[in-house]
């Protein structure tokens, strides 16, 4: 005879029980590679807190983040991008547009704004690497003109974020001519003497930095950007060579003479602040020559 009799089969015990943990609280440093917890990097204004690695931001933040109390007027909203040559890889460059348009909330790669630094007010121009890796079309190009342009006549310094791709092949020939287009706006700006300023972050590649990224009167760069016009990986292909360690980073373009600072984010804003108390012109406003519409 049994001691014990089961009266009823046991209940189950679940065999997993690990905690499952919200999505979206670590970020893994992709330098580094230790994983993070995520406030504390958006505490440190992106920034890896073990190895300083820049992280990729947004350009409304990095807006936010350079303007006095984060206040900034955008303008130029209305300007969309055409597929003029009816262009198609492997998806139609419309549908493209469109896809980014409703990720990023923006018409394209590039916000235009004015706001002020430390009192000083200024033309601020931004590059979205989030739509379409920040390439420089036809709308980027005639935005960047026309912030040129609203600098001279309001006589106020011009600053460029640029985070870009490069030119965007989508628009064939469109896109490369924009660069001729940004440069001459720019020399009539230096010949007004209206400070421009060069903020160059990770990556800044082919046509932007071909054009408009390097011709600051003033290029302040972030740690370890990625800058050069072809990528290292192209250029060892093609010249059969190894580069040298840390080729085409911001503080390789330095120790060359091709940068004036390498600036931490964090400083970013207070670095830019110094440099216009310096290079500020007065202000006088200046007649405007005629030019023809958008491309």
């Amino acid at each position: 005879m049994a001691w014990f009799k089961k009266e009823k089969t046991p209940k189950q015990q679940p065999t997993d029980r690990r905690l499952k943990m919200p999505e979206g609280l670590w970020v893994k440093c992709q330098a580094c590679k230790e994983i993070i917890y995520k406030k504390e990097v958006s505490l440190n204004a992106n920034v890896c807190p073990k190895c300083n690695y820049h992280f990729r931001i947004g350009g409304r933040e990095r807006i936010r983040m350079l303007l006095d109390d984060g206040r900034f007027e955008e303008f130029d909203t209305e300007i969309t991008p055409t597929d003029a040559l009816d262009f198609r890889d492997s998806k139609r460059y419309v549908d493209r547009i469109a896809t980014y348009q409703k990720k990023t909330g923006l018409k394209d790669a590039f916000i235009s704004c004015s706001g002020s630094i430390d009192g000083q007010p200024v033309v601020l121009g931004v590059m979205e690497y989030g739509f379409m890796g920040g390439s420089m079309g036809s709308v980027v190009g005639e935005k960047v003109t026309l912030c040129a342009e609203r600098s001279l006549r309001e006589r106020a310094p011009l600053i460029i974020v640029a985070c870009s791709g490069g030119a965007r092949m989508q628009e064939g020939a469109l896109s490369l001519m924009q660069m001729a287009k940004i440069s001459s706006a720019l020399a009539r700006l230096h010949e007004q003497g209206i400070p421009y300023v060069s903020i160059l972050t990770d990556p800044t590649t082919g046509g932007v930095t071909a054009s408009f990224a390097m011709l600051g009167d003033l290029n302040l760069a972030e740690p370890r950007a990625l800058i050069g016009f072809a990528g290292p990986r192209v250029i060892e292909q093609t010249i059969r060579q190894k580069l040298p360690e840390g080729f085409q980073r911001s503080e390789f373009l330095l120790e060359h003479g091709m940068l004036d600072m390498v600036v931490e984010r964090a400083r970013m804003r207070e670095v830019l602040a110094s440099c216009l108390r310096f290079m500020a012109p007065v202000a006088k406003p200046v007649a405007m020559p005629a030019r023809a519409s958008a491309d």
